[in-house]
């Protein structure tokens, strides 16, 4: 074997790594979500509207790492359960906020009271240099992604 079709070999090792840790996190908090009734991507969604109320769709799924579309599914589900609301912006009447509504805020709460200790066991499983040097690694990886498209 070549050293350049090893080096893709390894690649796509690396890749199933991360895709596997990536499927055992969702699948943990999956299962600890279905009792407050949220999905990670409605749970997710929550964080952030949270942290910043009034932002817009858009710029919610580039957050949250989705479609445009994508965010879109999930936030009709979310207004029709309660979770949040649409207003038009004050200035700009086509551009509509997204707010975060009191059952959203309980469902939020709730879910982060089982999802922190999925998060605490992950993050315990490593020292501060191993999380340090992961993140780091972690980052380079997509950057090696982000610098082939450019």
């Amino acid at each position: 074997m070549t050293a350049r079709r090893a080096a893709v070999a390894d690649d796509q090792r690396l890749g199933r790594i991360l895709k596997r840790a990536e499927q055992a996190m969702l699948q943990a908090k999956s299962a600890a979500l279905k009792p407050v009734g949220l999905t990670v991507a409605q749970y997710v969604a929550l964080f952030e509207l949270e942290r910043q109320p009034g932002i817009t769709a858009a710029s919610l799924a580039r957050i949250c790492l989705v479609t445009p579309q994508a965010m879109m599914v999930v936030l009709k589900t979310m207004e029709e359960q309660g979770l949040v609301s649409r207003t038009a912006h004050p200035r700009h009447p086509n551009v509509l906020e997204l707010h975060i509504a009191e059952p959203g805020r309980e469902a939020l709460h709730a879910g982060r009271a089982l999802v922190e200790p999925i998060e605490r066991r992950v993050l315990d499983a490593f020292s501060r240099t191993e999380l340090d040097a992961l993140g780091a690694l972690l980052r380079r990886f997509a950057e090696a992604f982000d610098a082939a498209q450019s």
